[in-house]
């Protein structure tokens, strides 16, 4: 119960601390909720609470008709993940962002991005941000097991990283399940087709797994793709929804890891 409690008190203060800071430019809540040890992971990011006053001074006076909104909140211990949507102004393309924020003692003290353009096409017919599957609510079931939902798609990762199995979906997923990557179709059997291609492509193809947060019935998995040993690779985010035990639908951000970045703490 403790943790449950932690949790939630956690994702209030990061989605207060997101509104205040991106909708309305509030800096007062970065000296009320940001830690003095503030690390970023953001390559365009410096550390400590006047860094980050600094980052969105700029953030918004480059870009003043900037519009985000945060289509779901996961929280799992001392972390909390937004997934938002982002546009330069009304009616520009967005991007999908995903951040994670780790909490220490009712302070942000850790933050970690990846971000993706909107495309100009999607395979799949899906925007990045919309939950189909039944029932329709981005926001997690507080009634769905979390531990199971978390155990089922770490196992899936399992499967992919370590095994490099392709077929993994044909186990953990219903057979249509609703893919949101812009790049790939919806079902098992197009799944089973991109990881058979990729593991065939790139004999030396890693998938480090980071960190994981699980909340009801959503699971976001922030892992390191790495295409051989001497590739930068991408930080990716993807979350999951799980119903009755098998994976319904799916997201995810995908960011090349740059060659230079302001701090020296890498993207994860």
């Amino acid at each position: 119960m403790r943790a449950t409690t932690m949790s939630a008190e956690n994702k209030k203060i990061v989605t207060h601390f997101y509104d205040q800071l991106f909708s309305y430019g509030n800096l007062d809540v970065v000296d009320e909720l940001v830690g003095t040890t503030y690390t970023n992971h953001n390559p365009q990011g410096v550390d400590g609470p006047e860094g980050l006053k600094g980052f969105i001074t700029f953030f918004r006076k480059t870009f003043p008709e900037r519009t985000k909104t945060t289509h779901r909140a996961l929280a799992e211990g001392d972390l909390v993940l937004l997934h938002s949507e982002s546009a330069a102004a009304p009616g520009a393309t967005p991007s999908a962002v995903v951040d994670i924020y780790r909490v220490e003692d009712g302070r942000i003290v850790e933050h970690w991005d990846v971000i993706q353009p909107g495309p100009e096409t999607v395979v799949g017919g899906h925007d990045l941000f919309t939950t189909i599957s039944e029932p329709v609510a981005s926001q997690p079931d507080p009634n769905a097991d979390t531990a199971e939902n978390k155990k089922l798609v770490t196992a899936l990762f399992h499967e992919l990283a370590v095994e490099k199995d392709p077929t993994v979906f044909e186990r953990y997923a219903v057979e249509s399940f609703i893919d949101h990557n812009p790049q790939h179709a919806d079902g098992v059997a197009a799944a089973t087709e991109l990881f058979t291609g990729l593991f065939a492509g790139n004999p030396e193809v890693t998938i480090d797994v980071k960190r994981v947060i699980a909340e009801g019935d959503y699971v976001a998995v922030h892992h390191h793709l790495k295409l051989n040993p001497d590739d930068r690779g991408f930080a990716c985010i993807e979350f999951f929804r799980v119903r009755d035990g098998k994976i319904v639908e799916h997201w995810d951000a995908v960011q090349p890891v740059p060659e230079t970045s302001r701090n020296e703490n890498t993207m994860f």
